[in-house]
């Protein structure tokens, strides 16, 4: 299983602009972990991040965690994402989803009315784009024909496809993007809906449609601590948003979780490490994990970085 993180907590920049912001990502690649992930909320936007961290790293990975798909037509999607692949020198990976309805109607002004075929569409259009394919698709949401000679796919040379993981809770999007994308990366997603749920949709229906076994990524907030009280109190103050969110809430609550705290990754070295074994044993590829702070416990996220970086180099 791949390990990733934030990058150091606490640590603050030696340089200003842009150079300061991937400044993390160099780190996270001299610390020895093999992937790094930038958002793409209300802040700077992640894959023009990505591009001038491909510029100062050399191996890590680097990916999006997540663009949406909803303000971006999948044909600029896949422009910006083979671009951002090159730029990085292969090292790019799409992270994207659906955001969720109260961001899409209220901040964007869209209609939100059936999520998962927009996914389906979405990645109908999508995923032939950056294989630099032609794409004549008809559907409800888009309508994209480039059949026009010469101008009937997109040309960026000197790169391949990007991988494409979805953020996808529910069964139906994870069928979706089991059929058509790379795989998943969930966040909250406990190790029960994982096993019994979520792990064994996706998996039958890339089998089904003749894809390889897909990836799966899953985050969770993690410290590495004593005070186990102090760390749940803290995620659920840091995370107490994911309580409001709809979908969030579902997954949350078929883990039999109450909320956020219930399902963070915290202990001592020997708890934390069997808790990512059993995500290991399930079938998760790779975790990414949020560091908390820990008010009774100041040492707790320097130690946890230290332990996460043990196990990305010399694996658990």
């Amino acid at each position: 299983m791949r390990i990733s993180t934030g990058g150091q907590p606490g640590q603050r920049p030696t340089k200003t602009g842009i150079a300061g912001i991937v400044e993390r990502f160099e780190g996270l690649e001299a610390d020895g972990f093999s992937s790094a992930w930038a958002g793409n909320h209300v802040g700077h936007d992640a894959m023009t991040i990505l591009t001038f961290a491909g510029s100062v790293t050399s191996t890590i990975e680097l990916g999006t965690s997540i663009v949406a798909t909803y303000p971006r037509h999948p044909m600029v999607m896949a422009q910006q994402a083979l671009t951002t692949n090159l730029a990085t020198g292969g090292r790019f990976t799409l992270g994207i989803g659906l955001s969720h309805q109260f961001i899409v109607e209220s901040w964007q002004g869209l209609g939100w009315v059936s999520p998962i075929r927009h996914a389906r569409e979405y990645l109908s259009v999508l995923m032939p784009l950056l294989e630099g394919e032609l794409v004549d698709f008809e559907g409800e949401e888009f309508q994209v024909h480039m059949n026009s000679a010469p101008y009937n796919k997109l040309e960026v040379p000197e790169t391949g496809r990007p991988q494409v993981l979805v953020a996808a809770l529910g069964p139906g999007l994870l069928k979706v993007t089991g059929e058509l994308a790379d795989g998943t990366t969930t966040f909250f997603c406990g190790p029960k809906y994982l096993e019994a749920t979520g792990i064994p949709i996706i998996t039958k229906a890339a089998k089904a449609a003749g894809r390889p076994p897909p990836r799966i990524m899953t985050g969770f907030p993690i410290a590495l601590t004593k005070e186990t009280d102090s760390a749940r109190e803290s995620c659920a103050k840091v995370w107490e948003i994911y309580s409001h969110i709809k979908s969030y809430r579902q997954v949350i609550a078929r883990e039999g979780a109450s909320g956020p705290a219930d399902l963070a990754i915290v202990g001592d070295e020997e708890e934390v490490r069997l808790q990512l074994k059993r995500l290991e044993a399930i079938g998760v590829t790779d975790f990414n994990g949020a560091i908390l702070p820990v008010p009774q416990d100041k040492e707790a996220p320097s130690r946890t970085y230290e332990f996460l970086k043990d196990i990305a180099k010399n694996g658990l």
